[in-house]
């Protein structure tokens, strides 16, 4: 059972909370915790008297590995959801930790943050790599400096490493309080061919990753996107040899679209996007229109070289659209084939991408991320997943094509939302026809059925013991016959809310129940 936990004692036998109070601004860029534990019962008096025994961490993310069999007994005591055995493992730090120059920041804070991680037996930290510092300048000229006094500073503390190879921009969502934007050089291409990023139908451009359009075209300063990714990617497999070889780096998560994850930009906040709006399609720069016209010749049909009419824009809602209404274009002659052929983009990037990064992390474990999009999944066309690249409308499986393209790499998936509930999704927002319960389960079952490890991580900050029990209930399904499970949670993250003392609280008994260690009510005879 593996858990992962903050940088901060979280049991009064060693120190106070407030002794680490600085630890909810901490620099670090990911850190989480990894605990063995055996299913014993423990008595909650206070959230600081229990000791964790061991513990792994990401930049801005809590992260929880899990262990053990499914369709163990759960018993319900004092309203937690108790489980046999599991492990949970705590991203949490800040963004921040390596500066726009490639330099570590505030090191002897790090130290200490560190020390702190390993005092609770944290087992690693995780690290996002980005490509808008490292390559900022010019092509292929790589400044690892920073990180690699980083890694061995997370080495010397005897913690292992997973990292993050992110090729997108980082700002603009969720937790994110810096900005590190796509390399300089890359900028300066796409201010003389804009063509080289996502663009939607008014014509916008979206910077936060390139276009999918681009991996085989050499725009990039004499190089395709996709030799841009594997040039970086094998220059940070030589440069950090001495931390594969010695098994310190465990695992690498592939970016593979904005955020990190395998997905179109097709709900940008700068462009207007507001939950829950259907998005827009991001298919109307050259490169792309280019592949559908072709792809349209060949079909025999070059009148359907052309983007979808009549999609609303992003905030509007299915039924006001033409292309998603219930017997919309979607699931006419045309609609199927420009779905299939946006979509088959999307499987064909992440292939080339993960078979590159099969080739420079030879023997290493890989990961990929893929976007919860749970909203208008109650309706026929599924709006806001087809505009992201996920043909899944109701008489379709979107997810089993993408499952069997991670199969074929032996990737590891990740995925987001596990901790919402639909019944909260009806009651905030009953016009977005929301279910995220019946979307974990789909595409869970979609990884689990071609046999691939399925990592998981929440979608919006979550404080509650209803949240946690969902997570919980995802995480060792009773119902699965076969006893399938998550390999691993991932909690979005270490924050001055979650550090409050009720909600601390409830997150210490959620890690604790991830680890099979049950709760019991405090009372003087068991004291």
């Amino acid at each position: 059972m593996a858990v992962n936990f903050s940088p901060v004692e979280i049991f009064g036998s060693f120190a106070p909370l407030g002794a680490y109070a600085s630890a909810s601004s901490m620099a670090v860029p990911l850190i989480s915790a990894v605990v063995n534990c055996t299913g014993r019962s423990i008595c909650s008096s206070s959230p600081r008297s229990f000791k964790l025994c061991s513990t792994v961490v990401k930049p801005g993310l809590l992260c929880c590995s899990v262990d053990g069999e499914a369709g163990e007994r759960v018993e319900e005591d004092d309203g937690y959801l108790i489980d046999g055995s599991a492990g949970a493992s705590l991203k949490n730090a800040q963004l921040g930790t390596i500066s726009m120059k490639c330099e570590l920041v505030d090191p002897e804070n790090l130290k200490n943050q560190l020390r702190i991680l390993k005092s609770i037996n944290v087992d690693g930290v995780m690290v996002d790599c980005w490509w808008g510092i490292v390559e900022a300048h010019a092509p292929q000229q790589y400044n690892w400096h920073g990180y690699k006094e980083l890694f061995r500073i997370v080495r010397d503390h005897k913690l292992k490493l997973q990292v993050v190879m992110s090729f997108h921009e980082c700002g603009g969502n969720v937790g994110d309080d810096v900005h590190i934007p796509l390399p300089e050089w890359v900028m300066e291409v796409g201010s003389e061919n804009p063509d080289i990023f996502f663009t939607d139908k008014e014509e916008r451009r979206n910077h936060e990753c390139l276009t999918w359009g681009i991996d085989k075209e050499r725009v990039l300063r004499g190089r395709t996107a996709l030799e841009v990714y594997f040039d970086y990617m094998r220059s940070f497999r030589v440069e950090f040899d001495e931390f594969f070889e010695d098994g310190f780096i465990s695992e690498i998560e592939v970016g593979l679209g904005p955020c990190g994850e395998l997905r179109y930009p097709s709900y940008p906040a700068n462009h207007g996007w507001m939950y829950p709006g259907i998005g827009e399609f991001q298919c109307y720069d050259k490169y792309l229109m280019k592949s559908l016209k072709k792809a349209a010749e060949a079909r025999g049909h070059s009148v359907w070289g052309r983007g979808p009419d009549d999609t609303g824009s992003y905030n509007s809602k299915p039924h006001e659209t033409g292309f998603f209404r219930d017997g919309g274009e979607y699931d006419g002659y045309y609609g199927r084939f420009f779905l299939k052929w946006y979509s088959g983009v999307l499987i064909d990037h992440a292939d080339q991408v993960l078979t590159l990064a099969n080739l420079a992390f030879e023997g290493t474990h890989i990961s990929a991320k893929l976007s919860g999009i749970h909203w208008w999944y109650k309706t026929a066309s599924h709006a806001a997943e087809l505009t992201a690249g996920f043909y899944n409308p109701a008489n379709r499986d979107g997810y089993a094509p993408i499952a069997s393209i991670l199969k074929k790499h032996e990737t590891a998936l990740n995925f987001t939302c596990v901790e919402l509930r639909t019944l909260d999704q009806h009651e905030d927002f009953p016009e977005a026809l929301a279910d995220p319960e019946g979307l974990v389960w789909q595409v869970l079952n979609a990884a689990w059925d071609v046999g691939i490890p399925v990592a998981s991580e929440n979608a919006l900050p979550c404080y509650d013991r209803e949240g946690y029990n969902k997570v919980l209930e995802n995480a060792k399904p009773l119902i699965d016959p076969d006893g399938r499970h998550l390999s691993a949670f991932t909690y979005l993250r270490l924050t001055p809310e979650l550090m409050e003392e009720h909600n601390f609280t409830e997150f210490e008994g959620f890690v604790l129940r991830m680890h099979g260690i049950r709760l019991l009510p405090f009372s003087r005879d068991n004291a």
